[in-house]
Formats: C-alpha cells, structure tokens, sequence
C-alpha cells in the first residue's frame, strides 16, 4: 500500500507542478506554440504577412528629402573644432 501511495503522491506532484509552469509562463508558451504550429502547416507563406504601414523594409531612409527637418551645420558653433591629426 505505501508504493502505491507513493506514486499517487509522485504523480500528483507532476501533474501540479505542469500546472504550475503552464500558468507561470503562458505568454512565453503561447508565442511557442504558434510558432510551431505556422512551421508546421504546409499552407503557411510568410510573405503573406501584413505588415504594419511604416515598417516596410523597402522604405527609403528619408522618404521627403526636401523636409525642414534636416538643416545644414551652422559654421559658426564649429569654430571651436580642430582637425584630427593623423602621425
């Protein structure tokens, strides 16, 4: 009787310390699973993917070059910069 209490016990163990991972990391796990589950599906194209509109990988840098935003150094604040001399 007391191996059998023993592995009731054991299994028991097992059993709430899954629980136990499964709650504790469940973002974690989530993200796992359906990675595996995209991988594994043979209909699955990532260029299918939407992305958001200002993420595109192709964008140019500046998309405006004429913008304000950028403006030429002022000589002025540079006067107290010297050249770098290379021995």
């Amino acid at each position: 009787m007391g191996a059998i209490t023993t592995a009731v016990i054991a299994i028991v163990g097992v059993v709430l310390g899954w629980i136990t991972i499964e709650i504790a990391c469940k973002p974690c796990l989530e993200k796992g699973r359906e990675a595996i589950d995209r991988n594994l599906n043979p209909d699955y194209d990532p260029d299918d993917d939407v992305l958001p509109p200002n993420n595109d990988i192709r964008a140019p840098l500046n998309p405006n070059p004429d913008s304000s935003d950028w403006s030429e150094p002022d000589p002025k604040s540079m006067a107290g910069s010297s050249a770098i001399k290379a021995v």
